[in-house]
């Protein structure tokens, strides 16, 4: 067990953040154990579809025997919600000292993969390098499995905090740690997590604690080191149909929405075109067409740029979405 001995101070210091290097680095627990994390299996198919073998390889490896991932690649933010090459530059800067400590803690019977071995290494050079691969793996790993899907997690974590930061409001830190997660009990101004590894008592000394939502984190994963300060990323709500497929356009719901010429129109302009070919396809006035194409057009739903004499309209991302990339006018008439 681990457990945090928080004052008033460090209750007054309590703040949460978002991390995309945390949640780069939790994943790769998913990578390793696809048995604990149901809820990810469709994610982690295509995420290893696109790497290769020995990146993989490497990855896998800084996820210890026990789950454990080196502190040095989760270091405590230092902004609400930095950038990941902004968090990554902090690993690069990291000590040879450090990133053997940490890699050595993740594996403590000293069994270290031979992918890690060079952490062992007496001079620092050496480490450097190896931390430096890391962070290049690091890298490419967020641009190819985490960083097409970070707009949809975050609105997951954000969904999280605000729910949390009522809880904190009604309810103070009991309520606030209450369904945070089993493992999870305040008592008498400790946060003790149960099913650790480790087993030491932080006291915060007015550092406060950091609460950083994950959606990769199947149970709450404070520091390997007891000598990092009091930070706690745990499970976070909504996690469930983060992967689900959105459901289709409903033809007759968009006609509803949008009413029918509108909704015709918007499956029309699958193609750029101009207004009096518009006019032409649908049989009315371009007048009439262009009462409804500025109305899409200040809703989002349609982008425009001149070519010659002509204003081409076509639908936009958002258009897309909301038409269903339907066959064009063919489910509206």
């Amino acid at each position: 067990m681990i457990s945090f001995e928080l004052g008033v101070e460090d209750l007054a210091n309590t703040r949460f953040a978002i991390s995309p290097l945390h949640e780069a680095a939790l994943s790769l627990r998913v990578l390793r154990e696809p048995g604990l994390y149901a809820l990810h299996l469709p994610w982690r198919r295509a995420v290893l579809g696109r790497l290769a073998k020995p990146d993989v390889d490497l990855l896998i490896s800084l996820v210890g025997p026990d789950r454990g991932i080196p502190d040095f690649l989760t270091p405590r933010p230092a902004e609400f919600a930095a950038t990941f090459e902004r968090e990554l530059a902090v690993v690069r800067r990291t000590p040879a000292d450090i990133v053997r400590r940490d890699l050595c803690a993740v594996y403590p019977r000293g069994r270290l993969p031979a992918v890690l071995r060079d952490a062992t290494a007496t001079d620092a050079a050496t480490v450097l390098a190896l931390r430096d691969t890391i962070c290049d793996r690091l890298q490419y790993y967020w641009d190819v499995a985490i960083r097409p899907a970070w707009p949809q997690l975050r609105l997951v974590l954000e969904a999280d905090m605000t729910y949390r930061a009522r809880q904190l409001a009604v309810g103070g830190a009991r309520l606030l740690f209450a369904d945070m997660h089993p493992n999870l009990r305040w008592h008498d101004g400790v946060l003790h997590i149960d099913r650790m590894i480790g087993r030491h008592r932080v006291v915060a000394a007015g550092r406060g604690l950091l609460l950083v939502p994950s959606v990769f984190s199947h149970k709450p994963a404070p520091p390997v080191s007891p000598q990092e300060p009091p930070l706690l990323a745990y499970p976070c709500r909504g996690v469930a149909t983060l992967w689900q497929a959105p459901p289709a356009a409903d033809a007759t719901v968009l006609t509803s929405l949008l009413g029918a010429p509108r909704a015709r129109l918007l499956h029309l302009l699958a193609e750029p075109l101009p207004t009096v070919e518009i006019a032409r396809r649908l049989a009315v006035t371009p007048s009439a067409v262009s009462q409804h194409l500025q109305v899409l057009h200040a809703a989002g739903l349609l982008s425009r740029a001149r070519d010659g004499r002509h204003v081409l309209y076509r639908r936009s991302p958002l258009g897309d979405q909301l038409a269903g990339d339907g066959p064009d006018g063919g489910v509206c008439r």
